[in-house]
């Protein structure tokens, strides 16, 4: 089953079309990397799909229902169904991890009472093993420690669907190796479905069941990661011939 599908999708700013013509689906239960060189609109897509910025024609459905821009309710829907792993953590420095992660829930359902903020903050700090950190700040997390905390707050409300925005940048290869290891294993255990923007190949190749390959604003390749290496194209075989990238998102 699909849980996005979009069509004929135009993505951009103001009368800037930075992504045209896009028809994909997002299969549900595994892993979708949205891929590119720099500056190729991966990060404006995800926008789009998380809410965060209207597209400027075209659509697309997120569990079987048309997402409506201008309307407030569909909106609300949205945002009830999704979670958001930010570029960079986004965790705010004057709160502690715990606080960090029960905004959401504060956020969503303010009279929830506090024995329950409590086990869901909890329960989600756990599933990225930083359950012993709950009363620490963020300066005083490491950078992975940061992107699992910030992870947390993604999962806190059981999303169907999680983005995530450059999960292992800033990240040595060994840190990042374990959050895509993370991320496999919230796939295969919770049957989470979790949409990817990455630059980086050896995350792309441990992590993607399928790959959304953007250039040249539009869709490059739309499929299975298995079914890369039969795609007759030199652009792609050369982008995931090189085994690093330093390219910023």
């Amino acid at each position: 089953m699909d849980i996005i599908s979009a069509h004929d999708l135009v993505v951009g700013y103001g009368r800037t079309e930075i992504l045209r013509g896009l028809d994909f689906a997002v299969p549900e239960g595994r892993i979708t990397a949205v891929v590119g060189v720099s500056g190729s609109g991966k990060s404006t897509l995800l926008k789009t799909l998380a809410g965060l910025l209207p597209p400027l024609s075209g659509g697309f459905d997120f569990a079987g229902r048309p997402v409506n821009y201008r309307s407030e309710a569909s909106l609300r829907l949205l945002f009830e169904q999704i979670g958001v792993l930010y570029q960079g953590g986004a965790l705010l420095n004057s709160l502690s991890l715990f606080e960090n992660v029960a905004l959401p829930i504060r956020m969503q359902h303010p009279k929830m009472p506090e024995d329950m903020v409590r086990d869901m903050v909890f329960a989600s700090l756990a599933q990225v093993e930083l359950a012993g950190s709950a009363d620490k700040y963020p300066a005083h997390l490491s950078g992975g420690m940061t992107k699992r905390g910030a992870l947390a707050r993604a999962l806190v409300l059981d999303p169907d669907v999680v983005f995530c925005d450059e999960p292992s940048s800033g990240l040595d290869p060994i840190t990042s190796a374990l959050l895509d290891d993370l991320l496999i294993r919230l796939k295969e255990t919770f049957g989470m479905t979790l949409v990817v923007v990455t630059h980086e190949i050896r995350s792309i190749e441990r992590v993607a069941d399928r790959v959304l390959l953007i250039n040249d604003g539009g869709l490059r390749f739309s499929g299975d990661y298995a079914d890369l290496a039969a795609a007759d194209d030199a652009f792609i075989r050369t982008f995931f011939l090189r085994k690093d990238s330093h390219d910023d998102a």
